[in-house]
């Protein structure tokens, strides 16, 4: 899952930590991460981004449902719309930098190619 978090009318971009996959290693994505047994989408968003991000947010719809082959693995991400307080009280947790950009600003970065689907959905 993903949590896209809006602002006015900037999106949250936040840039991942090196991986052992070169494809996805230091990219920028939107926020998420796994359902775990016995929560829904909703309720793991909130998790998900309080641990990663020490952040209470609020989850909206859903936007979009992507699903990406990548070379060692599969994703099926349920992007929701979300919200959080007007301060960027959050902590990079999980993260190396964030940046707050327009939806013409988003392809700027350098995307995971699952979040790049998913920009093409906004």
């Amino acid at each position: 899952m993903a949590a896209v978090i809006k602002r006015g009318d900037k999106y949250l971009c936040m840039q991942r930590c090196r991986s052992k996959y070169d494809y996805i290693s230091e990219r920028w994505e939107f926020p998420g991460g796994k359902v775990e047994e016995g929560e829904d989408d909703r309720e793991a968003l909130k998790r998900e981004i309080k641990e990663e991000m020490d952040w209470d947010i609020n989850v909206e719809e859903l936007i979009s449902i992507i699903d990406y082959d990548y070379p060692d693995f599969s994703v099926t991400i349920a992007a929701y719309l979300c919200h959080g307080n007007e301060h960027d009280d959050f902590k990079l947790l999980e993260h190396l930098k964030y940046r707050w950009l327009t939806r013409k600003e988003l392809p700027l970065l350098e995307w995971t190619a699952a979040d790049a689907e998913l920009i093409k959905a906004l």
